[in-house]
């Protein structure tokens, strides 16, 4: 606390001498100009036999005062303007610099006092933009490699159907892929748009109370046909739950995760779906006896276009590594929160919690 108090004090004191010394410096200049057209004035006088009554003297002696004081503030202005352009110019080159998408900019706040604050605004703001600069890249990056793939493949299997030689069963199989890929093509156009509608708030929001547990319920038998082929055994031990949200959006966010643990566990697992709740949240875990995911994967799984494993999301379906972006900030909208923990060979679990009142 004593060495608290003390640097307080120090600062206090500094702030309050760069406050004294221009005030300072105001008066030693009125000071001089003052002396300087008192005894200038009567070298003057005598120096060119002028004669001027009392009032007019007096007159003579301001106008020269005033001459002075510009004259030694011009002089002053003068002498200091290359500290001044020192000063600005870095400020003014770096600002300038970022205006033509050059993001890389460092100034050393420490040289500019009172004005640190500000040039640390623009280190700031230039890290910033570099960030974002970097993430709009990559994602132009990601998207193009994304889009790339299915339309490859169509163009491909498209060129093939040409040949009149094929076979039916040849055919049907590759207008099959076509079909699958178009379709592929067109859930990565919608998923899209979807994150950044939700991304840009922009999406009509209209939450209302309705029944969770006949919700998970009903995605549940919907992906039916998806675990029934893999011979997938679900259980559900779902309460019964009503939540305050917005009810597409959240059908979006179990639609996602069921479809998650069907592509990833084999023939003849597991997924359990739990809906659970106490005073304050409602928690809704998907589990799955599935691959499972290496713990370095797990902070980045959410993160746009991420997979775990390219070949293997090739191999079971195709993902567009858009789903648990989507899945997390539909979470975060509703206030929620999103937990995944996974083990390789040991499964999946899924645990997204919700306030009991969202809205």
């Amino acid at each position: 606390m004593g060495k608290t108090g003390k640097r307080g004090r120090i600062s206090g004191f500094l702030q309050t001498i760069k406050i004294i010394l221009p005030l300072a410096g105001v008066l030693a200049v009125l000071f001089v100009s003052w002396n300087g057209s008192y005894f200038g004035s009567r070298v003057l006088v005598r120096y060119f036999g002028w004669s001027f009554p009392d009032y007019g003297y007096h007159l003579f002696v301001m106008a020269v005062q005033v001459v002075l004081f510009f004259c030694i503030g011009g002089g002053i202005a003068f002498a200091t303007r290359g500290k001044d352009q020192q000063f600005y110019v870095p400020i003014l080159t770096a600002m300038r610099q970022i205006s033509k998408g050059d993001f890389k900019v460092e100034l050393d706040s420490g040289k500019y006092r009172q004005f640190g604050g500000i040039v640390e605004g623009i280190n700031e703001m230039a890290n910033e933009l570099s960030r974002m600069e970097t993430m709009r890249q990559d994602f132009i990056a990601s998207v193009s490699h994304e889009i790339q793939s299915p339309l490859t493949s169509i163009r491909g299997f498209a060129a093939a159907l040409q040949d009149e030689g094929l076979s039916p069963v040849t055919r049907k199989h590759y207008l099959d892929i076509i079909e699958a890929e178009s379709r592929r093509l067109s859930g990565l156009s919608d998923n899209l748009l979807k994150l950044s509608v939700l991304e840009a708030e922009s999406f009509p929001f209209e939450r209302k109370p309705y029944r969770l547990d006949k919700q998970v319920q009903e995605m549940i038998l919907a992906a039916e046909p998806q675990w029934l082929g893999k011979e997938i055994e679900v259980e559900a031990e779902l309460a019964e739950t009503t939540v305050t949200g917005v009810q597409d959006l959240l059908s979006q966010v179990w639609t996602n995760l069921l479809h998650n643990s069907i592509k990833f566990t084999p023939q003849g697992g597991q997924i359990t779906v739990t809906l659970r709740t106490d005073e304050e949240w409602i928690e809704v875990e998907v589990k799955d006896s599935g691959i499972g995911m290496a713990e370095e994967d797990l902070p980045r799984i959410f993160e746009r276009f991420y997979k775990v494993d390219r070949s293997r999301s090739v191999s079971s379906g195709g993902g567009s590594g858009l789903g648990l972006p989507l899945v997390k900030r539909i979470i975060e909208l509703h206030e929620g929160s999103v937990q995944v923990t996974s083990r390789p060979g040991e499964g999946t679990s899924f645990r997204v919690r919700l306030p009991q009142q969202t809205g």
